[in-house]
């Protein structure tokens, strides 16, 4: 499969959106996530017909970690309205993925939601980008074909950590304050499993745990999936789409030695001229 680097965000965007009431409890929202696998969800005005659903905001998994855990609001007692981005960030779906990918990149979100006129009328995500540009037979990432050893470009090598006995809330701290997605999880200075705001909110709101008793490793994911180092981007990005994770632990001869996310591969896409990781050693 080859995809066009120049197609227009209309050609790869969601139209079918999972929304919410702007009254709708956290807990309610967080509920509807984990059933339907998603990691965002529109926010409609409270009491709206369904005919004329606007949409005023998105809620995402970085929002329930830094505005709902890991300042310890009580999920039943929050509504969807009191944590929403809004206004909301969009684009129009006549731009080119290009486009999206340096607003996303420059406004530091996963989620953009696409314009017609003056509605929305759907959204792209990083997931999209990545896809999109893993099959361009042009650009970035096509560009690392040629580089030895392109995940030790693209990876992470400063990889955070978290004790398996912190709270939920203090994972979600670190993460906020890290502005990072997920931590690999640590036991007597072991590497022993990955956290990430999936599992936060999944197995810890969700699951109505209790965020100030509950541990790390109680929701941490143990059995990882890695990738080594030799592989192609191709190949790491395939794993994630396949595994439906954002975070890849890189690994040579079999040990951690770096971490690639998917919003790695997008400041890669989001460099229009050759990009500046081909110059830094591996």
């Amino acid at each position: 499969m080859s995809v066009d680097i120049r197609e227009t965000i209309g050609h790869n965007m969601q139209r079918d959106l999972e929304g919410v009431s702007e009254d709708t409890s956290v807990v309610n929202a967080v509920s509807l996530m984990a059933a339907r696998r998603i990691g965002s969800l529109v926010v409609h005005p409270a009491g709206q017909e369904s005919q004329q659903k606007k949409i005023i905001g998105l809620i995402s998994e970085t929002d329930l970690i830094r505005l709902v855990i890991a300042k310890d609001l009580t999920p039943a007692g929050t509504n969807v309205g009191q944590i929403m981005a809004s206004p909301l960030l969009s684009i129009p779906s006549d731009r080119t993925m290009l486009d999206a990918s340096h607003f996303m990149e420059k406004n530091g979100i996963r989620h953009l939601c696409v314009t017609e006129g003056e509605g929305v009328v759907g959204l792209i995500s990083v997931r999209d980008l990545v896809k999109h540009f893993v099959y361009a037979e042009k650009g970035p990432i096509r560009d690392l074909d040629d580089v030895y050893r392109p995940l030790s470009v693209l990876m992470r090598r400063d990889i955070e950590t978290i004790d398996r006995e912190a709270t939920l809330i203090t994972v979600a701290q670190r993460m906020t304050d890290k502005r990072i997605g997920a931590l690999m999880v640590t036991q007597a200075g072991e590497m022993v499993g990955i956290v990430t705001e999936r599992d936060l909110v999944y197995k810890g709101l969700a699951q109505n745990r209790n965020l100030t008793q509950a541990r790390a490793g109680s929701v941490m994911t143990q059995a990882l999936i890695d990738i080594d180092i030799n592989r192609t981007v191709h190949d790491a990005s395939d794993l994630m789409a396949e595994k439906n994770i954002r975070h890849l632990p890189i690994t040579e001869n079999h040990a951690i030695v770096g971490i690639l996310s998917v919003r790695d591969l997008m400041r890669m896409i989001s460099v229009r001229d050759r990009p500046r990781f081909l110059n830094q050693p591996s």
